[in-house]
């Protein structure tokens, strides 16, 4: 099987349209609307090769919840949200699909160019999502038409162009005080903890290449990564999926290592490094306790099956 070396591969064996006139050099940038809950699961699965390292700025139209670790925030109408890699958080429906449309980049695509994730809007969740009224939502549609629409000519400094515009977004929405930021509501639900621990867990996946190792994977490094106790987390997920944290990962880890031995090539040594196992030896051992098979004699009976 032959894995995606960069972000334009993926692209091409995805038979996705690579954005055009965006030099890759100068690090990866998009424009994406999404009308659907299909064209949002399916760009979801789509772009898991590289969220993890994925800033987005969203424009939201309908109804949904915003589920963090720590808060959940409701919106209703219109909102515009400010997705940091390490702010993990999931939208969930209500009353119908909502209308994204949104910018998404890597932090190389702003190299030299001022320092765009030090902002507020990208370092503290308390200033990520604010409520638009309905020409506050105009005025942001048509800076993001704007933008598309130049990502698309032939300006010989188009890219210069796009990352200032960037820039006035984010400045048009901190200095503009009618802009509301939209205040958490008390909600410590288990399920939206086991949801983003789901989350933060799936992002590691699918692994593309022998040096993309997972960082996740004790349950402490989990609720580092979302802000709370370790208490709160295993008693979170206990209650949702009926197993411990440690079962959860483990489970994940495993599906992943079955895929790996069935498309990959990648030695035993090779696969049990880049999921976390210190020695070949523990992870054969977990990982015939889960499959009953030792990592060899799978391979053997499913590769390329």
């Amino acid at each position: 099987m032959k894995l995606p070396d960069s972000i334009e591969d993926f692209y091409k064996e995805k038979n996705l349209d690579i954005p055009s006139d965006i030099k890759w050099q100068s690090g990866y940038f998009d424009v994406i609307k999404v009308t659907s809950s299909l064209q949002r699961e399916t760009l979801i699965s789509q772009f898991s090769f590289y969220r993890k390292n994925l800033y987005k700025i969203k424009l939201i139209k309908g109804e949904c919840k915003c589920h963090y670790a720590s808060r959940t925030v409701d919106i209703k109408g219109f909102a515009l949200i400010f997705v940091a890699p390490n702010n993990p958080f999931i939208l969930e429906e209500k009353n119908g699909s909502i209308e994204e449309y949104f910018i998404v980049f890597n932090s190389d695509f702003f190299n030299n160019f001022g320092s765009i994730t030090s902002y507020p809007v990208f370092q503290n969740p308390e200033y990520s999502i604010f409520s638009l009224s309905q020409n506050g939502y105009s005025e942001f549609q048509l800076l993001l038409d704007n933008i598309q629409k130049e990502s698309l000519s032939e300006y010989e400094y188009r890219t210069d162009l796009i990352r200032n515009m960037v820039y006035q977004l984010i400045h048009k929405v901190l200095k503009q005080n009618d802009f509301q930021i939209l205040k958490s509501i008390v909600n410590t639900a288990d399920h939206r903890i086991a949801v983003l621990f789901e989350e933060l867990l799936s992002q590691q996946f699918p692994l593309h290449s022998s040096a993309d190792l997972i960082r996740l994977k004790k349950p402490v490094d989990f609720a580092d990564k979302l802000a709370i106790s370790i208490n709160h987390l295993n008693k979170a997920v206990k209650s949702i999926y009926k197993k411990t944290t440690t079962e959860v990962i483990t489970e994940r880890i495993m599906q992943e290592a079955m895929i790996l031995l069935k498309v990959t090539n990648w030695s035993v040594s090779e696969i049990a490094y880049v999921l976390g196992y210190e020695t070949p030896s523990r992870f054969t051992y977990t990982f015939h306790r889960y499959s009953q098979y030792t990592p060899s004699v799978y391979r053997k009976e499913f590769y390329n099956k």
